[in-house]
C-alpha cells in the first residue's frame, strides 16, 4: 500500500499501488501525496506529471475501513491531497483504467487532463455512504462537467462509462484497450517539448487566477522562451525551452 513514483524523459509518473483493495487510498497514502508532489514540483527534470493506478484499476476511492475513524480527518486528508495535485505547477494527466470511483474521481478531477481506456467506470459515491462531499471538490467537479452532470453524479452515486464521461467532459480522450499507455507517452512527449512558461501561465488563468497578468508578463520578458521559440520557428528547428517554475 503505497505511492510509487519514477521520472523519465521529463515526465514524473505517480502510481497508486494498493491492488488488494483496487488501489483504494489509505490515510497514509493521502498524507504521502502532498509532500511527494512538492518534491516533484521542485525537480527541474520534471516537466509534466502522470497519475495512474497499478494494474487494471485507477483508484476505487478511499479505503472504507478508515472511514470508521472518528472525526473528519480522512476527508481533510483527501482534500489536502486533491488541492496539492490541483496546485501542481506543471501539466498533470490522469491515466485511467478500470474503476475511478470516489476519491479516485476526486484525484482525477484535480488533474489538468484525463485520458481513459475503454471500459473504465467513473463514479462519485458519497450519497451511498451519507457523506457530505467537500465544497472545494464539488466546485471543481461543476467547473469540469457543469452543474447538471455534477448533480447527476453526486445525487445518484451511479457509475458512468467512458462514453458518457467523454460527453460530459469528465475525460478528454478515450483509448481502445491496450492503447492508453502508448497514447499517454506520446502526448506527454508533446507536453515536455512545449514551453513550460506558457503552460504554467495558462494553467493559472484557466483555473481562475485574475491577478497575475503582470507577474507572467515579467516572467515572459525574462525567460528567454519567447526569443527561443521565434528563433526556432524561423530556423525550422525544434525549440529548446529552458523556463522552469
Amino acid at each position: 500500500m503505497q505511492l510509487e513514483h519514477s521520472v523519465a524523459d521529463g515526465v514524473a509518473t505517480v502510481v497508486i499501488n494498493n491492488p488488494a483493495k483496487r488501489n483504494a487510498m489509505t490515510a497514509d497514502m493521502w498524507r504521502a501525496l502532498p509532500p511527494l508532489l512538492g518534491t516533484l514540483a521542485g525537480d527541474r527534470a520534471v516537466r509534466a506529471l502522470v497519475l495512474t493506478g497499478a494494474g487494471p484499476t485507477f483508484c476505487a476511492g478511499a479505503d472504507i475501513s478508515t472511514l470508521r475513524e472518528p472525526g473528519d480527518e480522512q476527508q481533510a486528508l483527501a482534500v489536502r491531497a486533491e488541492e496539492a495535485l490541483a496546485g501542481f505547477p506543471k501539466p498533470t494527466l490522469a491515466a485511467v483504467r478500470g474503476y475511478c470511483v470516489g476519491g479516485g474521481s476526486q484525484l482525477a478531477a484535480a488533474c489538468d487532463l484525463r485520458f481513459a481506456e475503454e471500459g473504465a467506470l467513473f463514479g462519485i459515491t458519497p450519497a451511498k455512504l451519507g457523506i457530505v462531499y467537500p465544497s472545494s471538490s464539488t466546485r471543481r467537479l461543476v467547473a469540469l462537467v457543469g452543474p447538471s452532470a455534477a448533480k447527476y453524479l453526486l445525487f445518484s452515486g451511479e457509475l458512468i462509462d467512458t462514453g458518457r464521461a467523454l460527453r460530459t467532459g469528465l475525460v478528454d480522450e478515450v483509448l481502445p484497450a491496450g492503447e492508453l499507455a502508448g497514447r499517454v507517452g506520446e502526448f506527454t512527449r508533446v507536453l515536455v517539448a512545449r514551453s513550460l512558461l506558457t503552460q504554467a501561465a495558462a494553467k493559472e488563468f484557466a483555473d481562475g487566477r485574475t491577478d497575475r497578468d503582470a507577474h507572467w508578463a515579467e516572467r515572459a520578458r525574462g525567460s528567454g522562451d519567447t526569443a527561443e521559440g521565434v528563433a526556432a520557428f524561423l530556423e525550422r528547428r525544434a525549440p529548446r525551452f529552458t523556463y522552469d517554475v
